[in-house]
C-alpha cells in the first residue's frame, strides 16, 4: 500500500467546526464523484445524496432535526434547561457548516425476494453500500483539505428531514455529513491494537 494513501486513512478526522471560507463547487463535486465509485451491492448503486449549502434551508433542517431529538431526550428524562443547551448547540453545528450532505437510501434496483429473511438482507446490503459511498465522501473530503464529520441522525428524525427536504417516500435518509474547512484539526483518536480485533483462521487471536 501507498505510504500516502495509508497516511490520508489516518489523518482523516471527524471534524465539527469550520472556517466560513467558501468550498467551490469543483471541490465538492470531485468529493461526490469519489462517493459514486464506492463498491455497491450487484453494482446498484441503491444511494442519492442532497447537498446544502442555503442558510435558510440549513436553519429550517437543523431546527426539524433539534426537535424530533428534542422529543426523544425528554422520553429519556433530560431535564429542560439541558435540552435547552444541547439543542442550542446542535443546531448552531448544523447552521455553520458550509456543507451539510444528506446520504439516501433507495431499493428500486436491489433484488426482491418473496421471504422477510432475504429482503431484510438485502436492505442490510444497501445499507452498507451507503456506508461505503459515504467512506468514500470522507477520505475524499480529507484528500481535499476539508473537514468533514459523519451523524446518524437520519436514523433518529428521517420523517423530518424528509419532509424539509422533500425526499420522496420510496427513499430514505440515512446519513448527513457536515464538510468545510477546518478551524483546527483534532488529535488522533485511539485504536485498538491489531492482535486485539484480528482473528486468525477461526475466533482466536493473532500470534
Amino acid at each position: 500500500m501507498s505510504l500516502n494513501l495509508l497516511n490520508l486513512f489516518r489523518s482523516r478526522r471527524s471534524v465539527r467546526e469550520y472556517s466560513s471560507r467558501e468550498v467551490s463547487n469543483r471541490v465538492l463535486l470531485r468529493i461526490l464523484e469519489a462517493a459514486r465509485w464506492a463498491p455497491s451491492a450487484h453494482n446498484a448503486q441503491p444511494w442519492h445524496f442532497i447537498t446544502v449549502r442555503e442558510p435558510a434551508v440549513k436553519r429550517e433542517l437543523a431546527e426539524a432535526m433539534a426537535s424530533r431529538w428534542n422529543r426523544d431526550m425528554s422520553k429519556n428524562g433530560v431535564p429542560e434547561e439541558k435540552r435547552k443547551g444541547i439543542i442550542k448547540k446542535s443546531v448552531e453545528r448544523f447552521t455553520k457548516a458550509p456543507i451539510i450532505v444528506v446520504a439516501c437510501l433507495t431499493m428500486e434496483d436491489m433484488d426482491r425476494y418473496p421471504d422477510g429473511r432475504r429482503q431484510k438482507i438485502e436492505y442490510t446490503m444497501a445499507v452498507q453500500s451507503v456506508a461505503a459511498a459515504v467512506e468514500n465522501m470522507l477520505l475524499a473530503a480529507s484528500a481535499e483539505g476539508l473537514g468533514s464529520c459523519w451523524f446518524c441522525a437520519p436514523l433518529f428524525c428521517g420523517s423530518a428531514i424528509r419532509r424539509v427536504l422533500k425526499i420522496p417516500t420510496h427513499v430514505e435518509p440515512q446519513a448527513l455529513i457536515t464538510m468545510g474547512y477546518p478551524i483546527s484539526k483534532p488529535s488522533p483518536p485511539s485504536r485498538k491494537p491489531l492482535g486485539e480485533i484480528v482473528h486468525q483462521d477461526r475466533w482466536r487471536q493473532m500470534r
